[in-house]
């Protein structure tokens, strides 16, 4: 009875290590997979490729127009805005699969995550508003109006404060989450885009696109430190259109997509000038960098594709074809 027993316990011994080590198995799928996604607005669907092969894992079909993307903190999630369908999809990294979907405003375009307070800020371009979402009950707690075709969305460390781009308004909002509404404005350049934001968070750098700037906020006194234009080579100032923007962990570089320049500009922060031009893809839009910072992958709107680029040599090395306009590309690292 006693030999029955113990080995009736070694095998619900080994069952239950089988179980979780099966669990922690999924567990590591769903995290630092290295898969690259990369949003595609007209063909409804994001792409997956491998990082090391940029080979198709997987064409995953979405809600209508998704656009920016975010992971959860785990990366167990990853969260799209989808602006035809007035949707966040909400996608199983693991599985590759949507698994649910949350309302939103009119159109939403760029958003944040705050899984500590369990919200999600989005832009809505057509609502002209913030949504202010609760992640759990998957509803809408408050609007909060803004100018015309709100898109950049950045959330402030202390998770008290967002500030949101206005396009037409050429304004950046800032927003008290506490009160529930703007309560200051600074003017920038026309068209602002996206942010970027220094690693003290001291400094806001907003792309301006139709004036083919970038922008610096002090976000103290919430006032412009000043501005920043590009003269890539061989292209007309009307063609810089800058959009993306993407700051090195040390705060020292940033990377500004410059749109239908194509090329990337490559900034030294502290001293707020150009180093130098990558040449990239038609309409250059979103930009992200590996967690290792030796590459940058950037969606080329009206190529159809991303321009992978090595950060050491500066140096576009592949283009990969997508979908229709790529919006945004993330990496799960």
């Amino acid at each position: 009875m006693k030999i029955m027993t113990a080995l009736r316990l070694t095998g619900m011994t080994l069952g239950i290590s089988l179980t979780a080590a099966l669990c922690l198995s999924a567990s590591a799928m769903a995290k630092g997979t290295g898969y690259i996604f990369v949003s595609n607005e007209k063909t409804n669907n994001i792409i997956v490729l491998e990082s090391k092969t940029l080979k198709l894992v997987k064409d995953l079909k979405t809600s209508r127009r998704p656009r920016d993307m975010h992971f959860s903190d785990d990366h167990t999630k990853l969260y799209v805005a989808c602006g035809d369908d007035d949707v966040i999809d909400i996608i199983d990294v693991a599985k590759l699969e949507v698994i649910g979907k949350i309302a939103t405003g009119s159109s939403p375009e760029a958003f944040m995550v705050d899984e500590q307070k369990r919200r999600i800020y989005v832009s809505n371009e057509e609502g002209s508003s913030m949504s202010i979402i609760d992640m759990d009950q998957q509803i809408t707690l408050a609007e909060v109006p803004t100018g015309a075709e709100p898109e950049g969305v950045w959330l402030a460390p202390d998770r008290k404060t967002v500030y949101v781009t206005s396009e037409v308004g050429d304004l950046i909002h800032h927003i008290d989450l506490e009160a529930g509404h703007v309560i200051e404005d600074v003017v920038v350049g026309t068209r602002p885009r996206r942010f970027a934001a220094t690693p003290d968070g001291n400094e806001l750098w907003v792309t301006t696109e139709l004036s083919g700037e970038v922008w610096i906020i002090d976000r103290g006194p919430f006032k412009v430190l000043g501005k920043i234009e590009f003269f890539p080579p061989g292209m007309r100032k009307t063609d810089v259109t800058p959009v993306g923007i993407t700051m090195t962990s040390d705060g020292k570089t940033a990377y500004v997509t410059l749109g239908h320049a194509a090329h990337v500009a490559v900034v030294d922060v502290p001293s707020k000038k150009t180093l130098s031009y990558i040449l990239v893809g038609k309409r250059s839009w979103g930009i992200t960098l590996s967690k290792d910072e030796k590459t940058l992958y950037v969606a080329n709107g009206l190529g159809d594709d991303i321009t992978v680029i090595d950060v050491a040599s500066r140096k576009a090395v592949t283009s990969v074809p997508v979908g229709r306009i790529p919006y945004s590309v993330v990496i799960d690292e």
